[in-house]
């Protein structure tokens, strides 16, 4: 079973970003009923993706979209809400959870996954928690499903961070 301290241990440096605790907390209680739900004894054990064989963890992919997103809000000067881009960053896969299972040897989408995308998951389970919706619209649009919405700049920012990390690792295989 997946405890809070696991989840503020995996990404300790990540949440210190978040200022608002109220909000810092919500993403962990997030991570732990996602993790909960899909019965993942360890945050570790869930891939990145089931598009690229060996895709690495899916942790290590939440940490560089998380600092690739705050590298970009470093460089802007506008005024962009770190909180909910960060929440939303770390957030941005946690349907993955939901979406995958490991099968008879292998990661492989559960039934739950074939009829809801991890977006789709991961924004219904953050709307649930209470989390603003300023942060469900970054879950939410951080993939294709976002593609005919009008994504807000910290959605923008996740959005682009998600598809660089992803199409690196598609070039490299």
């Amino acid at each position: 079973m997946v405890e809070r301290s696991d989840i503020e241990a995996v990404f300790s440096k990540e949440l210190q970003w978040i200022k608002d605790d109220f909000l810092k907390n919500k993403v962990v209680d997030v991570w732990k009923e996602a993790a909960y739900r899909g019965c993942w004894k360890s945050l570790d054990d869930a891939p990145f993706t089931l598009l690229i064989k060996d895709s690495g963890k899916l942790t290590d992919h939440t940490k560089r979209i998380t600092n690739l997103a705050k590298v970009i809000y470093d460089q802007r000067q506008e005024n962009i809400n770190l909180d909910f881009l960060i929440a939303g960053a770390l957030l941005h896969d946690v349907g993955k959870l939901l979406e995958y299972e490991y099968k008879d040897g292998e990661f492989v989408k559960c039934d739950y996954g074939k009829k809801f995308r991890h977006p789709v998951s991961g924004a219904l389970l953050a709307k649930e928690l209470g989390l603003p919706d300023e942060v469900v619209l970054i879950i939410y649009a951080h993939s294709h499903e976002g593609d005919n919405l009008k994504r807000s700049p910290e959605a923008v920012i996740v959005n682009h961070s998600d598809f660089i990390d992803f199409e690196i690792k598609k070039a490299l295989v």
